[in-house]
């Protein structure tokens, strides 16, 4: 029997204590969970663009075991992560468990840093659907001059609209998608199988030489950015129909999934063109290296397949991340940290609807800022994007450590492995991850004035939160104890 030191406290509701709204609907199982994680994760994004990047930018043929120790490292953060789950039922994942580990204070500023992560990504993908669709509107339609921009506010719509719909809707689009990124990837692999044979495939790089050739940490970086999202298994909860099990499983198969396709993936592009021949051709055109193997196997039906999917990918990777933002805020709200409106649960869609229509407003401003200002969407994309996946990789380090020192301090009845030794390898792995993150940021932005820029936003929001947290405890009281959904 678990001891929880403290119980999960509801959401929003009247001066009376009674419910003053329904609550968010229960209806996710495992597969719907896990399907927003990956979706968040846009595995084709990751396989046409990360991929090369890594090989060049970081340890070369090196880049299956890049993917291998990233996801094991991931894994053993998960054993740990997983256990929070189940002892403290407090929605809001990293910002709950990091309030519960290591205090309300440090809790409240990890939750303004992971709302500007969430948020920076949405801004950075939005900017590359623009352009994707737009580039997806020429190849089919022919001369269309509809700048990058229009794509984006049309896409930001649809998404929109689902955000604020039932959260099953948004859960089968996103199965859609990712099964048909899933699928073409697959095929694509069992066409350089059948045209390079079992032969083909060079162990080159399965050896410690690959592995620490080049820059070993740059490649490491950008494969952990790779599985990020799975924090979406936790913050779902209240919309779990079977929490207890479902978070759990939902976690290990994402991040199982996501490994077995990436170290696959990586292996058979080694394959597609030999390892002789992968990194002058990767160097030659990083950007379009995979997109030209996928059109050199599985012919021109392929690569506009490649095409499609990759804006469907992109476009679930935004309704995750709409759904992630907005249940952030709502948490946030419920904790009567943000303003109880925002709190708000609609009588037949039970979403968190204005949550979801604060993140929509907010990227509208921020996107129609960008355009007026004229800037490259591709340096958004590349700036902005970087700077999430950092603040974000800050937060589960965060995280490791919070697992530990929450179990140091509470009753439990799960093995010292579980909440002990895996989260604190885990969390040793991410320091160094983290640093090579801090010292080589300008390879994620591309921008070293914004690179360090954006870390310092992180440190402020983070002692925003910290201030904030000391002034509700002298001031607001009540609101000091909702922090991270508690009530002690």
């Amino acid at each position: 029997m678990k001891a929880t030191a403290s119980q999960a406290v509801p959401p929003y509701s009247n001066s009376q204590g009674s419910s003053s709204q329904p609550g968010l609907a229960k209806k996710l199982g495992t597969m719907d969970i896990v399907f927003t994680v990956l979706a968040y994760n846009a595995p084709l994004t990751v396989v046409t663009g990360f991929m090369p990047l890594i090989m060049i930018e970081g340890n070369g043929l090196g880049i299956p075991l890049s993917f291998l120790f990233s996801a094991c490292l991931i894994m053993l953060f998960v054993f740990g992560f997983t256990a929070m789950s189940e002892h403290t039922p407090n929605p809001g994942a990293f910002y709950s468990y990091i309030t519960s580990g290591l205090g309300k204070n440090l809790g409240l500023g990890s939750a303004f840093v992971a709302i500007m992560g969430y948020f920076c990504w949405l801004i950075a993908l939005y900017c590359y659907a623009g352009i994707a669709f737009e580039g997806l509107a020429k190849s089919l339609i022919g001369n269309l001059s509809l700048p990058w921009w229009v794509w984006t506010f049309l896409v930001m719509a649809l998404v929109s609209i689902l955000g604020y719909l039932k959260i099953t809707l948004s859960a089968a689009v996103l199965s859609v998608a990712l099964l048909l990124e899933v699928i073409t990837v697959i095929t694509w692999q069992g066409a350089v199988v059948g045209e390079k044979g079992v032969t083909a495939a060079s162990l080159d790089w399965l050896s410690t030489s690959a592995f620490f050739s080049g820059s070993v940490g740059i490649a490491i970086l950008l494969a952990v950015s790779s599985f990020n999202g799975f924090e979406a298994t936790a913050i779902f909860r209240e919309e779990a129909k079977d929490p207890e099990k479902t978070i759990p499983r939902a976690s290990f198969l994402a991040v199982g999934l996501l490994a077995v396709l990436f170290i696959s993936t990586s292996i058979m592009y080694v394959i597609a063109y030999g390892s002789d021949n992968v990194l002058a051709a990767t160097a030659a055109n990083p950007s379009e290296a995979m997109i030209k193997s996928i059109e050199h196997f599985l012919g021109a039906p392929g690569l506009l397949t490649v095409n499609v999917l990759l804006c469907s990918s992109i476009f679930a990777c935004l309704l995750a991340l709409q759904n992630i933002a907005s249940r952030y805020v709502y948490s946030l709200a419920s904790d009567k940290v943000l303003p109880l409106s925002l709190a708000k649960v609609h009588p037949k869609h039970q979403s968190p609807y204005v949550a979801s229509l604060l993140v929509s407003f907010g990227t509208l401003v921020v996107i129609i800022a960008c355009v007026m200002m004229k800037v490259d969407p591709y340096v958004i994309y590349g700036g902005i994007g970087g700077t999430a996946g950092y603040a974000l990789m800050l937060l589960v380090m965060l995280t490791a450590f919070a697992i530990i020192s929450y179990f140091a301090r509470n009753k439990h009845s799960y093995s010292i492995w579980r909440v002990y030794i895996a989260p604190g390898l885990a969390g040793v792995g991410l320091i160094v991850t983290s640093w090579l993150a801090t010292t080589n940021l300008e390879v994620l932005t591309g921008n070293t004035t914004l690179a360090y820029s954006m870390i310092g936003l992180a440190v402020a929001l983070l002692t925003t939160g910290i201030v904030y947290a000391s002034y509700l405890r002298k001031n607001k009281p009540e609101s000091y104890k909702r922090i991270g959904r508690q009530d002690v």
